[in-house]
Order: structure tokens, then sequence, then C-alpha cells
């Protein structure tokens, strides 16, 4: 298991590297307030957040504040993440949209940064809701890619992988009102560490169409993080059962097809070819998807 492996000159940055692929029993969460965001000193940028946000529903009336679990840096229990001894614990705070929109978001990002070496010291002051990706592999081993819609707020026409967020909403969760009860802290990590793999599936689901009982093998491969604006995603691979021509005809009624417009199936090298035109968390996805490959090639 590697933490924060540099990608000098790439639009990505390697926060934690899992190549041997964790399964949920292998991935804890640590949800506490001690991960929340810091208010940066600066109150001038502080109300910038709010002014932001105010402008942007005046603009979009239906833009709605919910709640996101907020990445605070991790810990490796045991193992180095090239065997199944390995396990990683998330520290995972509570932020919103609102609040992502005005810093990580901000046309000033880069005054809400500190310097330091420490990912979580660099973002304290920072959002940084918690995506999630999947790199989901078809029964005739083809890698899913979804081209997004015009429409979307960040990168319109780009290539990702399928996937959205954990939802704190999904598992009751709108507070840290569990924080200084020890076994309703300890449930809520289980729900909290739980909802990391759920709500994967759930994406999945609903981007691409199809059922949940075709996804199997759900490995916890790392996570990336965007150099611009900072942004960091978890990433899983998946299987599913279904060849490519049913996952094609499903993918027509999706639920949530509207965020994007075309499903691309491709090969390994194929998708080499793709990511330049991929959002810096998902290229950062493929590149932990590549060392995976090399693990397995190797075990």
């Amino acid at each position: 298991m590697e933490k924060a492996l540099a990608s000098a000159g790439l639009p990505f940055k390697l926060l934690l590297s899992c190549p041997s692929g964790l399964s949920p029993p292998q991935v804890s969460v640590a949800f506490d307030v001690a991960y929340d965001r810091i208010l940066h000193p600066d109150i001038e940028l502080e109300n910038s957040i709010s002014e932001i946000w105010d402008q942007k529903v005046q603009d979009n009336k239906s833009l709605y504040n919910g709640t996101k679990f907020r990445y605070g840096g991790h810990n490796l229990l045991c193992g180095d993440g090239s065997n199944q001894d390995s396990h990683v614990c998330l520290h995972l705070g509570l932020t919103d949209y609102r609040t992502f929109m005005g810093t990580n978001l901000n046309p000033q990002w880069e005054k809400f940064l500190v310097p330091s070496e420490d990912d979580s010291i660099r973002c304290q002051h920072t959002s940084s809701p918690l995506g999630n990706g999947a790199i989901v592999e078809t029964s005739d081993r083809k890698i899913i890619l979804l081209q997004r819609s015009i429409n979307v707020g960040e990168f319109p026409g780009h290539y990702v992988f399928p996937g959205g967020h954990p939802e704190p909403q999904e598992i009751g969760i709108t507070s840290h009102r569990y924080g200084k009860d020890l076994t309703g802290s300890e449930l809520i990590n289980k729900k909290v560490s739980q909802e990391m793999f759920d709500s994967i599936i759930r994406e999945v689901v609903e981007e691409i169409g199809v059922p949940a009982s075709t996804l199997c093998n759900t490995v916890f491969i790392g996570i990336s993080c965007r150099e611009l604006n900072v942004r960091p995603t978890a990433f899983f691979s998946i299987k599913c059962s279904l060849e490519l021509k049913e996952i094609q005809r499903l993918y027509l009624s999706a639920q949530d097809g509207y965020e994007s417009t075309q499903l691309y199936a491709v090969s390994l090298s194929e998708l080499e070819n793709m990511t330049s035109k991929m959002p810096g968390c998902h290229q950062g996805g493929f590149a932990l998807y590549k060392l995976m490959v090399e693990s397995l090639k190797n075990t």
C-alpha cells in the first residue's frame, strides 16, 4: 500500500494506492468532527463562500445544499496493500455542497491551501468532499466509460468512470451527534464504511442501468486527487457478469442516464488513449487500476 505517490506534471496525485484491492472488511472509517474543515483565518476569503453560493442560487433556483463526507486523510492499520492482510482506515468528516462550491470550486481556490507535504494539512481549509468512481469490467473483458453531458457542472463532454459520492443521508447522518457516545460512534463508523461500498454499487446501477445483482468482486483500490481544485475521489474495481450488448441495452433506460450522452466499452489499451480527455481525478483512477492489474500479473 502506497500513499501520496508523486505525479509530477500530471493532473492528479495518488493519495493512497491499494493494488491488491481491499474488500469491505479491510476498509474501516473513523467518522469524527476532527476531520471537518477548519475555517480560513482570512475573513474576506471565508465570506466569499457565501457570496459565491448566493450568486449560484440566484442563477439556479434548483440548487440544493446537500451534506457530503469530507476526506480528512487515512491511516494504514496493517500491511502494505500488496496482500490480503492489508487494512486501511479512512478519516472522514462532514461538509456540504455550498462549502465545496465556495472553496474547491472558488476561482481563488489556491488561496485556501496551506503549504505542506501532508495533504490533510494542505487542504484543511477546503471542503474536499470525497467522491467515488468505479472501473467496471464486463464479462467480455471491456471497461465501461461514460461521456458526460454538456449540461453537467464539471467537465462537460469529458470521459469518466461511473461514480458520484457516498451519501451521509443514505444512512441517516446529518451531524456528528454520536461524537461522544462510544457505542454510537462505533456503530456509525461501521455504517459509514459500508456506505463506501454500497454507494459505488448504487452509482453504477443508476448511471449504467445494470441490476445490482450483476455486480460482484467490488474492491477498494485507492484514492486519487485532482490537482485542479484538489478534488479527492475513492476508486473501486467491480466485475459485471453481463456482456457489452446487454449493458448497452440497459443503459438506454438508466435512472441517471441524463448525466451522460454515451456509454463506451473499451480495452485497457484503448482506454489509455482516452485518458487525456478525462478529469484529473479519473486519470488518477485509471492509474490506480493499472497498478492493480500489474499487481495481479505478479501474483
